[in-house]
């Protein structure tokens, strides 16, 4: 049942303490979400109150099918504009057709994203690294914190700048600051700072508000230039109906792959970001599931295409959601504020909703580890540093894109320079262990290298490999090798082959090819594919001991009694002869 309706693994930790955490988290969450949905709404090029109905249904569906705990689905910035760039050119934004086909085109969007979970490919966000999450949150805190600084300041600046523009115009505005703005954002962001330090469990981002809200009536602030939230409309989602016409799918489909795509990333990169500091694990096919189901759906009762939004996600987390009743009860409480006391709603200043969420924001930012990062390794910090750069001045989920690119870049040069080690018996240990000679200098048979291969063999890394081991057998002249495969976990048809060349050199040159704790399945396959005889199963063992005994068995008297190295203990006389351990 669980596998159908994920909502019961989270229903049993529902209790009476985390209904009442959720329950604020919610309420601070709808407050938060009034203006932000209206906003996005107009970003898309949608009557006001669509945004309204995507905060009030999305994040609903998304909690019952989805994985994470304080994810927020809902309108976001990002979507709103791809999904007013994809439609304006059909037609006029705000029009009944341009509402239609927003509606079919979050229809086709969820339907991708479900079929992307059905078919197992939330395992793709597996190459979305830490780091990366972590460039890309600080990143997005950034810019969130940039598009609030206007808001707390009560400066009047265009829409859709870059992220310097708004500085550089910001920069140039200081002389117009609202005093009485500023001090309404300092109330807020004050009083919820210590009331979340004297009462950590209490509602602090509601109570900031509630006392800007109060300040702001007691200081008059209309009258000085204090901007509110204004009057939002009264009413619940209608019933909808995307357009299923073959030619209208033709068009948006491509947009709404793209639209796809970038919800999730944004889903799920939001879901690891949040549950990194909850220590919850993401099932990612479970996620791409959820968000598709959410927007299905959302079709169908007037919603947009939404996603996980960060500043949600990120006031529910630090609002001390415990479940996703949360979200649930953020949209029960949507309703309720729009249908009940909207008037009252008209009279919140947007300079406390832009305080809370600067607090939200920067507890976005993950210090700490960012600090680790930078001081432990070079290639990591490359990443971190440029998915964060790419955030800020770039599109947000081309900057994600970048992040992914360079993670898989960096995963591959490490899989195509694999731990080639060269070993030797140790006459220190009684049992002569193999050891790194690396680690120890110690003799080695000059007859015989004995190698460990620490990785899989494949067609990626097959070149490398290759390389590698001619050299070692080249720089010494060396006939026979012995590899030690217990480090081998997976071979393809191409590693097969490179093995069967290898080995049919050493036996053109009077040597041969030795192998050693191969693992089940890799002797399964190069039997499957017929390299077992060509290699030789007399020259495949089942301990290290055996094949050094058949080696040196192999050679001619002469190899014992011209020896001084005797690195073996079968290199002994035969009457003395003991196998390796």
């Amino acid at each position: 049942m669980t596998k159908f309706f994920p909502f019961l693994r989270w229903m049993a930790l529902v209790n009476r303490q985390s209904v009442k955490s959720d329950l604020f988290a919610g309420l601070t969450g709808a407050v938060i979400v009034l203006p932000q949905a209206v906003a996005f709404a107009a970003i898309a090029g949608l009557p006001p109150e669509y945004g309204l109905y995507t905060a009030m249904v999305t994040p609903v569906v998304a909690a019952l099918f989805g994985s994470s705990y304080h994810l927020i689905s809902g309108p976001t910035t990002a979507i709103s504009i791809v999904v007013f760039s994809a439609i304006s050119q059909f037609a006029e934004p705000g029009s009944a057709a341009f509402i239609q086909y927003a509606l079919t085109l979050t229809f086709l969007a969820g339907l991708f994203q479900f079929a992307f979970g059905v078919a197992k490919l939330g395992t793709l966000v597996n190459f979305v690294s830490h780091t990366v999450v972590t460039g890309f949150t600080a990143g997005a805190a950034i810019l969130i914190i940039t598009s609030q600084i206007k808001h707390v300041l009560g400066l009047a600046l265009p829409r859709g700048d870059s992220f310097i523009d708004t500085w550089m115009a910001m920069g140039a505005h200081l002389p117009s600051v609202n005093g009485y703005v500023v001090l309404i954002a300092a109330v807020t962001l004050g009083s919820a700072v210590i009331c979340r330090h004297f009462f950590p469990k209490a509602p602090n981002l509601l109570f900031g508000m509630v006392v800007g809200s109060l300040t702001c009536a007691a200081l008059h602030g209309p009258a000085h230039g204090v901007a509110l939230l204004g009057e939002i409309p009264s009413q619940l989602p209608p019933f909808s109906s995307p357009e299923f016409s073959i030619p209208v799918i033709r068009q948006l489909a491509p947009e709404a792959f793209a639209i796809a795509l970038l919800g999730l990333i944004e889903a799920v990169s939001i879901s690891r970001s949040v549950a990194a500091k909850s220590g919850q694990r993401i099932d990612g096919n479970q996620e791409f599931i959820g968000q598709g189901i959410s927007n299905l759906v959302g079709s169908f009762f007037s919603s947009y295409a939404g996603s996980g939004s960060f500043t949600r996600s990120g006031i529910n987390f630090s609002a001390g959601a415990k479940t996703p009743l949360s979200a649930i009860f953020a949209a029960m409480a949507l309703m309720a504020l729009v249908l009940l006391i909207a008037p009252l709603t008209a009279w919140l200043p947007i300079a406390s909703m832009g305080g809370v969420i600067l607090i939200v924001a920067w507890n976005l930012i993950d210090f700490k580890h960012i600090r680790f990062i930078l001081h432990v390794s070079r290639s990591e910090s490359s990443v971190l540093l440029v998915t964060f750069f790419a955030t800020l001045f770039l599109e947000l989920n081309f900057a994600i894109y970048i992040g992914v690119l360079l993670s898989l870049i960096l995963f591959l040069s490490r899989a195509l320079s694999p731990d080639i080690v060269v070993m030797a018996p140790d006459p220190d240990n009684r049992s002569r262990q193999l050891t790194n000679v690396a680690k120890k200098p110690l003799f080695q048979c000059p007859r015989i290298k004995i190698i460990r291969i620490d990785m899989s063999l494949y067609f990626g890394s097959v070149n490398t490999i290759q390389g590698r081991l001619e050299e070692v057998l080249e720089k010494e002249a060396v006939t026979n090798l012995l590899i030690l495969s217990e480090g081998i976990n997976y071979i393809d048809l191409a590693g097969a082959e490179m093995l069967v060349e290898l080995s049919e050199s050493l036996k053109s040159k009077g040597g041969g090819l030795y192998f050693c704790n191969l693992k089940q399945s890799v002797c399964n396959f190069i039997a499957h594919v017929g390299f077992t005889n060509r290699i030789g199963a007399d020259h495949i063992f089942e301990h290290k001991r055996d094949a050094i005994a058949a080696f040196v068995l192999s050679q001619d008297d002469s190899c014992r009694e011209n020896c001084s190295c005797l690195v073996f203990k079968e290199c002994g006389p035969k009457e003395d002869f003991r196998v390796f351990t």
